[in-house]
């Protein structure tokens, strides 16, 4: 696809070089900075100063000014200029000579004493603009000999020229580049890679010299362009290897040149223009009778035989903007990569951030958004900018301007749309995508209040799932610009959030108890009434719980009286007072139950005012369904096992007051015996549970609980008086058959056959009626005797391990005490007081030693026999 790199500008006009002359034609040219040569076919060089001139629009033309001319002496044409500015001299090929001209006076260099300024029998020569020899006031020159298959590399100095290298080639060379060691060769039947250092060659591909015209353009450091066969531009470097795809230009070629990124081919009529970064054709001008191409100091000059003109490129930042304006979004990002060895850093990088964002809103209009997002996030847009497309999303307090000059033609969303819904929802879409990743990078810095609104506008107005996600973390939403938009929308309990976000906790409550009442309608949030009172629970001022909290129990106090049992425990959350809780809760009997069970069975605080008043609820529970008509007997079971409960499980309740609001109730026969139980008064419990409830299991379940926190004879006591209430033993002047004695005896049998290891048997058997059977109570008699005898023989094992040990421990301390003993004819003995005159002694416990008669005879005489230690010991 074209555009418009180039534009072709006369610089010398026909007449200017001329005059009227009409035979004179161009056959080579040379500029060095403003100065032009020329060398023409009658032997004379013209020499140009070529101005600048910019009009008012910006267009370049070129004004030439013509110097000097000079005749050289000879009779054939210029057939090559090279200037050597270092050295002030200009180097011609003329008549297969190569000679010095000065470049200011034009007039031939004399030879220098004792050397040369004059090379005969040259077909071309080209200078080194890579030079090996690091004399800046030399120059290398690479020369191709008529008279033999060689290349010969002198050095040129101000007056006279050197030769430094000859080298041999396979075939005669018709073309030569060079650069630093490296020789780019057109032979007769190919090209060739050569470096005249070492040596080394590489073949490169085959040409025929003969059928066209071969060339050899050095365009960078140890890289050469090439004419191919079929009309390929090849690139090769010096290692012979192409790292640059070839571009396809005519088959006539003429002239090549290189200004990057392009590759400028002349033919007999055309001038065409390829890039080097994707090798298409860029541009085609039309120049008949062209038959000179050269590019200098990046300045690309083309002569036909009679003037001069030159190619100037369009400024790139035009061309780019050229292809932008056409969509050709590639072609424009590859030029602008392209260009950048041509740019400073610092512009470029500004440059192709301004591309990438043009870039990414021409594929953005497109509905290409994988790629926009790509080129707006390389770009390192203004996100803004992208905003600023949607009506009424920025925020009204937002300072931003749109980018000047504009990036983009679009209007905004609706001009960009042409009122296809579709697409708009397409664009919206896009954009929250887009928000959701970059508002979190330093892409949104600066302008996060601008992207986090603009971002809950499009979810509140798209219904998306992630406003509540974004309301809830944390976010910079203007609450000015979102309140009405949420409004608007009907999003109330994502309004309320953003309330709490701002610390507006009352605001968001208020919202939040309307939309549960259903004065405003929201079917975002199932449950909100649930999230009111979890709200509350974490809510960190009392004064809100404290204002809330009644709405939230008249609501549903079973849910409500969360607020105050999941409270959670931390440095942030104000802890309520457990008894302002209590007083607060009083008009919410069913709330205020449940907060107290909490405080009791939950958090087991130990306080007598909670337990009591805990019991006390139960038991007015209870008596309310009992003065029911009919009862209902599912509910009063369970309400008279959570009162049971407590009263067995809880130590801090005031028994006797709870026992006086019950005393008269005859239906509540197992709570008062519980009760008696806790007040130690087990004979008036156990009482109730044979005689009035006659209730024998929870008897002998009560002498169980009675006694799991007391030691076996309490127990023991336990069990002994409930087989007294049994045999009727506490009831004096009451026979066993008005107490139902038959019932009575089977309860006790059965009592000790289970219980039979509790009980005192010699105790029980003092008790038991004569009548009884000893059948009845074999269970009972076997256990006793096994226990009996169990005990006994545990007690002689321990006083057999007690003196065992005591034994050992009374070994270990003589052992440990034990040391050497003197005893001599001045010592006494302890029991007799005479000396001792044998070494044999016995040591006493105490270490005082004793004649052995002596202690034998002691022994003799007590009823207790006594460790002793023999010890022997040698004065």
């Amino acid at each position: 696809m074209s555009v418009k790199a180039f534009e072709l500008v006369p610089a010398v006009e026909r007449d200017l070089l001329m005059g009227d002359k009409a035979r004179i034609n161009i056959e080579c040219i040379e500029c060095c900075g403003k100065h032009l040569y020329m060398g023409t076919n009658d032997c004379f060089i013209h020499h140009f100063l070529l101005n600048e001139v910019t009009s008012s629009k910006g267009k370049l033309t070129y004004s030439a000014q013509k110097l000097l001319h000079k005749y050289l002496g000879l009779k054939k044409p210029v057939a090559e200029l090279r200037a050597a500015s270092a050295l002030e001299r200009l180097i011609v090929l003329c008549d297969g000579i190569v000679f010095l001209v000065d470049m200011v006076t034009l007039e031939t260099v004399p030879s220098a004493a004792g050397g040369g300024a004059k090379i005969r029998g040259v077909t071309a020569f080209c200078v080194n603009e890579n030079p090996v020899n690091g004399d800046p006031f030399c120059v290398e020159m690479g020369v191709i000999s008529s008279k033999k298959r060689t290349v010969q590399i002198y050095m040129v100095y101000e007056d006279r020229v050197q030769l430094v290298k000859e080298v041999t080639t396979p075939e005669q060379p018709c073309a030569v580049s060079v650069d630093g060691y490296f020789l780019c060769l057109a032979l007769a039947t190919q090209y060739m890679i050569l470096n005249y250092n070492t040596g080394a060659s590489q073949d490169l591909f085959p040409y025929n010299s003969e059928d066209r015209r071969p060339i050899v353009k050095r365009i960078g450091r140890e890289e050469f362009l090439l004419a191919a066969p079929g009309g390929l531009g090849m690139f090769a470097n010096a290692e012979g290897v192409s790292q640059r795809a070839p571009v396809n230009w005519s088959e006539s070629v003429i002239g090549a040149a290189v200004s990057f990124p392009y590759v400028v081919a002349l033919d007999e009529s055309f001038i065409t223009i390829h890039s080097m970064l994707d090798q298409q054709l860029k541009q085609t001008l039309s120049f008949r009778d062209g038959h000179i191409l050269q590019d200098f100091e990046g300045k690309v000059i083309l002569a036909s035989t009679k003037a001069v003109y030159v190619l100037v490129p369009l400024p790139l930042e035009r061309q780019i903007q050229d292809l932008l304006a056409s969509h050709r979004v590639e072609e424009a990002l590859i030029l602008t990569e392209g260009a950048q060895q041509n740019i400073p850093k610092d512009k470029f990088q500004i440059l192709h951030k301004r591309i990438l964002q043009q870039a990414g809103f021409i594929q953005f209009g497109q509905l290409q958004f994988l790629e926009a997002k790509e080129h707006f996030r390389n770009g390192q847009l203004d996100v803004r900018e992208l905003i600023s497309l949607y009506p009424l999303l920025l925020p009204a307090s937002s300072s931003f301007t749109r980018c000047h000059p504009p990036l983009h033609e679009f209007a905004d969303l609706n001009h960009l749309a042409q009122g296809d819904q579709e697409k708009v929802l397409r664009f919206k879409k896009f954009l929250i995508s887009y928000l959701g990743e970059v508002r979190s990078t330093e892409v949104a810095n600066g302008c996060r209040e601008d992207v986090d609104t603009a971002l809950l506008k499009l979810y509140a107005e798209q219904d998306h799932d992630s406003l509540l996600d974004l309301l809830a973390s944390d976010n910079a939403c203007l609450l000015a610009d979102s309140v009405p938009w949420l409004e608007k929308y009907h999003k109330y309990f994502a309004l309320g959030l953003l309330y709490h976000y701002n610390s507006q906790d009352s605001a968001a409550l208020q919202l939040w108890i309307r939309v549960v009442d259903g004065d405003l309608q929201d079917s975002t949030r199932s449950g909100l009434y649930e999230y009111i009172v979890d709200f509350l629970c974490s809510c960190s001022n009392p004064d809100l719980v404290w204002k809330y909290a009644d709405w939230a129990l008249a609501k549903d106090p079973t849910i409500g009286v969360h607020i105050f049992t999941k409270r959670p425990v931390s440095k942030d959350v104000t802890e309520l007072n457990p008894e302002d809780a209590i007083t607060y809760l009083g008009k919410h009997s069913q709330a205020l139950l449940l907060f107290l069970e909490h405080l009791v069975l939950e958090r087991k605080i130990k306080k007598e005012k909670f337990h009591t008043h805990l019991a006390v609820l139960y038991l007015e529970r209870v008596l309310s369904l009992l003065s029911e008509a009919p009862a209902d007997e599912e509910r009063l079971t369970r309400a008279r096992e959570r009162l049971q409960a407590l009263l067995r499980e809880s130590n801090l309740y005031r028994a006797q007051f709870l026992l006086g609001k019950m005393e008269n109730c005859e239906q509540l026969l197992l709570e008062r015996a519980t009760l008696h139980g806790k007040l130690e008064e087990n004979d008036k419990a156990l009482h109730i549970l044979v005689h009035k409830l006659k209730d024998f299991s929870s008897a002998e379940a009560f002498c169980v609980w009675a006694s799991s926190c007391r030691d076996s004879a309490y127990q023991q006591q336990l069990f002994h008086l409930l087989l007294e209430v049994y045999l009727d033993r506490n009831l004096p002047g009451k026979s066993q058959a008005a107490a139902g004695g038959g019932e009575l005896e089977m309860a006790a049998v059965d009592l000790l056959n289970r219980h039979g290891e509790v009980f005192d048997a010699v105790r029980v058997l003092r008790m038991l009626p004569e009548g009884w059977s000893l059948q009845l109570l074999r269970p009972f008699l076997g256990r006793a005797v096994r226990a009996s005898m169990h005990a006994g023989r545990t007690a002689q094992i321990a006083v057999g391990l007690a003196q065992s040990e005591n034994l050992q421990l009374l070994h270990d301390r003589l052992k440990d005490r034990k040391k050497p003993i003197f005893v001599s004819e001045k010592k006494g003995c302890h029991l007799c007081h005479n000396t001792f005159s044998e070494p044999d002694v016995v040591c006493l416990p105490g270490g005082a030693p004793v004649h052995t008669h002596c202690v034998a005879q002691r022994v003799r005489d007590s009823p207790t026999k006594r460790q002793l230690t023999n010890s022997s010991n040698h004065t």
